[in-house]
């Protein structure tokens, strides 16, 4: 058995659709085609297209989801001799006709399915004609509605009646730009005798997290001999004698003597190949060992959501994930990796595959699985009403069974859930009124998904929706019951409006900010640059997004006067939003069992609610969550009238520590002061009342600093009113190995120090960010930077590289405390 990958040799050509004047060169051309890969890139790469991340670059390409195209290729025949040949596909992207050598071989129209056509019979020895023709996937959703009927969505294009990635239309953090193309893996599998059509392995059976049923479908050739099929795992084995005809086997094996597979932080990842034989048919892949379960049992406070992996309940500390790129065909195992180092430097220990995106590829699970990461993976339907017609229902039964049957090796896999937003949307968006009594899906979440389920990965647990409470009878949003989504928050109120919640578990939240500067100006060209200008606003897709983060800094952080106070304070506050979101949830544990931000990344250069930008920057907010993402978190939250010291120990070690709480001016002196002391029990909370005030608020603060090492503040007004030095710091830098080291010494209480070395050099990273310094205290950044200068003399607020003046900028206002470093040698 052999797989021949067809990926060099196609063409691309326009077959069919309106082409804007300037654009009329492409309907005459025939251009490369890189497979895989999409109409945009191959366009971009034959240079008849912008990029089209750039200024305004995504409305005047519009026109390109709105044509047809046509891949075409020329082959010869697989040499090998083999009673069968398919032709396998695993991702068309999406209304496609296949025709080989004059003939139709199928149609599809769905993204997310792999396809496998016999087609013995119709090939040549030489001299094969490959043709792929995709459908405008635009005007075919919009065919589709006026047959299935018109129902709520979000955004401009119907994308709830093509089996299509729903954020490929466009939405609040991403382009319109819609894409057709052979997005994944084609090619010729060539076999004779059995095939191993599928091979499904379910860990955990009946509560033994060392016990796998390995499901294995068959499919024979015509005259095949009978075969053993034969499976082993961690020195174990088991064997079945098969027939011709006998389409499905199961093998249990029981793993005695394997290590169970932990969520990271919790204990090690033990990965074991599996190996499936069949006759010559082979297959492998590494799994892990453990069980999975949620708690949503009703107790006194409502119904939980906890997630259990080997009987152990895991405090979440996550992120939601988007697809890496618009264009996913230009995601690669090394920019997942990347994403993934994100996630773990920041302390996260679990990503949700959001179901506006796509079912990753096997790269995205792998690193998972080996990295401790839990995926939480829904089924790809957002913010919509779908209908239940035959069309749709058939498509997402075989979608779902395709994908199911693919993931269900992976021990990071550990929540399967129903669509993002959708049951919510039923209850409060208005839509019973418009619908007039069609469906809407009820019947993918709660009948279709979790039957396909329990079929198919019947030890993995199951959630309707996101946001949902596990009952009929509570509001799916109701933060009492199950998870929640908080949006309120940037959408209507004030950030502090996160205390006024007791929710059991956060699946959404989170806060608007721009990306690093060299990332949004590499992109937004307005003259002069403007929060307002209106090639900004093409990289700001949320609905009055920049209303929203002007009104957002409310009395947070003084009113920008300059465009790159615009940049430093919005980022800023999107830091200290979800900041201060996350430590009240965490101080909340055990009714609080995780917080799920929105978002880990983006997929273009964007203003967004991303930790890490489009260009892979580290925004301010990614400091903040490393910070309050901590196994080991203190924070000081006001409990019952006064002030309240709450450690939350998300460790398997106890936790004794002492604090000492102060409270100081900005210049350093002390007014009280006060000894706490706690021992707080491995995976706990523990609650320590303050005895401290202040007789000046815009003067003083709080800090308690623990003999462990961690700190927590608390300041007793908002930053504007604070009454903080205009230069609360003396920098100075020196090249190092590898690039620059900058030191950073507090003359009066300085907030968040945040050095911005990506305006003096886009390839510069820095390692720290968001560091709060006491008087006379000395932080150390390293930055890592290509090295063009010599450093020869610091003062305050800049220091000289040769004949280049590199600058770290006091801040505006009375915001004083934060300090960005904007500047390397270069």
């Amino acid at each position: 058995m052999t797989f021949r990958e067809l990926h060099n040799g196609w063409t691309l050509r326009h077959d069919g659709g309106d082409i804007p004047s300037e654009f009329e060169e492409i309907a005459a051309r025939t251009v490369p085609a890189t497979v895989p890969g999409v109409v945009h890139t191959d366009l971009l790469a034959a240079g008849l297209i912008p990029d089209p991340y750039v200024d305004d670059n995504e409305s005047l390409l519009s026109w390109i989801g709105r044509c047809d195209w046509t891949y075409e290729l020329t082959f010869d025949a697989p040499e090998e001799p083999a009673a069968r040949h398919d032709l396998v596909a695993e991702g068309l992207d999406t209304v496609a006709r296949i025709v080989l050598n004059g003939v139709e071989v199928a149609t599809t129209r769905n993204q997310h399915r792999t396809y496998r056509w016999p087609i013995e019979a119709l090939l040549r020895p030489e001299g094969n004609r490959l043709e792929v023709t995709f459908r405008s996937p635009i005007a075919f959703a919009e065919e589709r509605e006026a047959v299935l009927g018109e129902r709520p969505h979000g955004y401009v294009f119907p994308y709830n009646t093509i089996r299509k990635t729903a954020c490929n239309f466009g939405w609040d953090w991403g382009p319109a730009l819609v894409t057709s193309g052979i997005w994944r893996r084609i090619g010729i599998e060539s076999w004779s005798g059995v095939r191993l059509a599928s091979v499904r392995p379910v860990v955990g059976v009946d509560g033994d997290a060392r016990r796998v049923d390995v499901h294995i479908d068959l499919e024979w050739s015509d005259g095949a001999p009978d075969a053993e099929v034969v499976a082993q795992v961690a020195g174990e084995r088991a064997a079945v004698a098969a027939s011709i005809g006998t389409s499905s086997v199961v093998l249990p094996i029981t793993a005695t003597g394997a290590e169970l597979w932990w969520p990271r932080g919790h204990g090690a990842q033990p990965l074991y190949e599996l190996t499936v034989q069949a006759g010559a048919a082979e297959w492998s892949r590494r799994i892990g060992f453990r069980t999975a379960e949620i708690d949503v049992e009703a107790d006194a406070d409502g119904s939980p959501f906890t997630v259990i992996v080997n009987g152990k309940p895991i405090y979440i500390r996550g992120a939601n994930w988007i697809p890496e790129d618009t264009f996913f065909s230009r995601i690669t195992r090394e920019r997942l990796a990347e994403r993934f180092t994100d996630a773990e430097e920041s302390g996260m220990n679990l990503l949700r595959v959001w179901g506006g995106g796509i079912y990753e590829s096997e790269d995205f699970y792998e690193l998972a699985d080996e990295r401790g990461v839990l995926v939480w993976q829904d089924f790809l339907l957002a913010c919509a009403a779908y209908s239940e017609d035959a069309e749709l229902w058939d498509e997402f039964e075989a979608e779902a069974r395709d994908n199911v049957t693919r993931l269900s090796s992976h021990p990071s896999l550990v929540v399967w859930n129903g669509g993002n937003e959708n049951i919510w949307g039923w209850v409060d968006w208005g839509w019973r009124p418009r619908l007039k009594g069609a469906t809407w899906g009820e019947g993918y979440y709660l009948d279709l998904f979790p039957r396909v389920i329990g079929e198919l990965a019947p030890t993995t647990p199951y959630s309707a929706g996101s946001p949902y409470g596990f009952s009929r009878f509570v509001h799916p949003n109701d933060p009492k019951h199950g998870t929640v989504h908080i949006w309120d928050v940037w959408n209507q109120v004030d950030y502090d409006v996160y205390r006024t919640y007791r929710p059991r578990f956060v699946s959404e939240f989170g806060f608007q900010g721009p990306p690093a500067w060299s990332t949004l100006f590499s992109v937004v060209h307005d003259e002069p640059a403007d929060p307002y200008g209106p090639l900004m606003l093409v990289h700001q897709k949320a609905n009055d997004g920049n209303g929203k983060l002007e009104r957002g800094l409310g009395a947070h952080v003084a009113e920008p006067q300059s465009i790159d106070d615009w940049h430093w304070a919005t980022q800023l506050n999107q830091a200290r939003a979800v900041r201060f979101g996350i430590e009240h949830f965490r101080s909340l544990h055990p009714l609080n069992q995780g917080a799920i931000v929105w978002q880990l990344n983006d997929c273009w250069p964007v203003i967004s609610w991303a930790a890490v930008d489009g260009h892979g920057i580290r925004k301010p907010l990614w400091y903040a969550l490393r910070d309050v993402y901590a196994d080991r978190f203190a924070t000081i939250q006001p409990r019952d009238g006064r002030l309240a010291l709450v450690l939350h120990n998300d460790s398997d070690s106890p936790w004794d520590a002492s604090a000492s709480v102060r409270v100081l001016t900005f210049a350093g002196d002390e007014r009280t002061s006060m000894d706490a002391s706690a021992s707080v029990p491995a995976r706990s909370a523990v609650s320590v009342a303050l005895e401290v005030s202040s007789d000046d608020p815009t003067g003083e603060f709080v800090v308690a600093e623990l003999s462990t090492g961690e700190r927590a503040f608390w300041y007793f007004d908002e930053d504007p009113m604070l009454r903080l030095s205009p230069s609360p710091v003396v920098a100075s830098a020196s090249a190092v190995e590898g690039g620059y080291e900058v030191r950073v010494r507090a003359t009066s209480l300085a907030k968040d120090v945040t050095l911005l070395a990506d305006r003096a050099d886009a390839a510069a990273r820095v390692d720290r960010g968001m560091v709060t310094l006491l008087p006379g205290e000395e932080a150390v950044f390293r930055v890592t930077a290509r090295r063009r200068g010599s450093i020869r003399r610091c003062s305050r607020d800049r220091w000289w590289c040769g004949r280049r003046t590199i600058w770290c900028r006091r801040p505006w206002g009375s915001d004083a405390g934060s300090w960005e470093f904007a500047g390397a040698c270069g």
